[in-house]
């Protein structure tokens, strides 16, 4: 019989922990990240915007469906203020009035992109000084730029009609004629609003690469090509940009209409806004039903617009 011995096992060595470099604390790792951290920052944001925005469209949209009362109170009335408004002259005129302010008002993007080139001009001195003078009128009050340009505008002593006069032509009242009053509003309109244009577009163009216009200088490419073929196309996500805030801002013209002109100006029926025709039946004829309802097609034509120019720019817009 034959006796199998048994087999040595090797002693196994044991491991000796690693020696960590003094100063350097070990993290502890959790077994996840707890969801209340993100309610606790993401609360306050949240809550700004249902108190502020959200709760009021709703709120907004349920005035809509009633009839105020003298005395306070409201009725529900269902679609009657919508039907009452398809049927109103008014809103046609208003929204004409909307759509060619907002027409004239776009003419100030390619002012801005056209300034904002001239001041991305290498070795241009006192540029922040060109900045801050444009930027002015952004941070101005509104009716400071309202009575200003009224004085301009006047029929009778105003800088325009002397200035006019200085070369031969004949001035005119420029507000209260309905052929020229809603440009001349538009006209100030683009003037105010040419200082955030014109800071937007210098940001982007101060992000165009240099070795991009280095290439096209080598390719022989003069000034006017570079510009319509590399600037204007890089350029173009930032005016994307202000194409969508311009818009959405001139829809929503009030304060020029309300300071510069008035509600028995002749000029009114050819310069009142969307949102003026709101102010009139909220403010002054106190029928916060119709009102309400003015303001929710205001809401529903802003989005629909700025969902087709989202869907627009696919086609122009270039983010490489």
């Amino acid at each position: 019989m034959t006796v199998i011995a048994p087999r040595a096992v090797a002693p196994t060595a044991e491991r000796t922990p690693e020696a960590r470099p003094s100063g350097v604390r070990r993290r502890r790792r959790t077994p996840g990240a707890s969801p209340w951290w993100a309610l606790v920052f993401l609360g306050p944001t949240a809550l700004g915007l249902a108190v502020f925005y959200l709760w009021p469209t709703v709120r907004t949209l349920i005035i809509s469906f009633t009839k105020s009362g003298p005395f306070g109170g409201s009725e529900w009335i269902g679609f009657d203020n919508y039907a009452r408004l398809l049927q109103d002259p008014e809103l046609l005129g208003a929204l004409r009035n909307t759509a060619v302010y907002t027409v004239i008002a776009l003419i100030g993007i390619p002012i801005a992109v056209g300034i904002a080139a001239l001041l991305n001009t290498t070795g241009l001195k006192g540029r922040s000084a060109y900045r801050t003078l444009y930027f002015i009128p952004v941070v101005t009050m509104p009716a400071a730029i309202a009575l200003v340009w009224r004085m301009i505008y006047n029929g009778d002593y105003g800088v325009l009609n002397a200035a006019l006069a200085a070369v031969g032509i004949e001035g005119r009242s420029w507000l209260t004629d309905p052929n020229t009053a809603l440009v001349a509003i538009a006209v100030v309109g683009i003037w105010a609003g040419l200082g955030t244009n014109i800071v937007i577009f210098l940001a982007g163009l101060q992000g165009i690469p240099d070795t991009i216009m280095e290439a096209a200088d080598l390719d022989g490419a003069g000034p006017v090509r570079k510009f319509f073929s590399i600037t204007i196309p890089l350029l173009s996500p930032s005016i994307f940009f202000v194409s969508v805030i311009s818009v959405i801002g001139a829809l929503q013209v009030f304060d020029l209409v309300y300071m510069m002109l008035g509600r028995s100006n002749p000029a009114m029926p050819n310069t009142r806004t969307v949102v003026y025709l709101f102010y009139e039946a909220g403010f002054l004829d106190n029928d916060r039903g119709y009102a309400a309802a003015v303001a929710f097609l205001l809401l529903l034509i802003i989005l629909v617009l700025t969902i087709v120019q989202f869907r627009l720019q696919k086609k122009w817009v270039h983010y490489e």
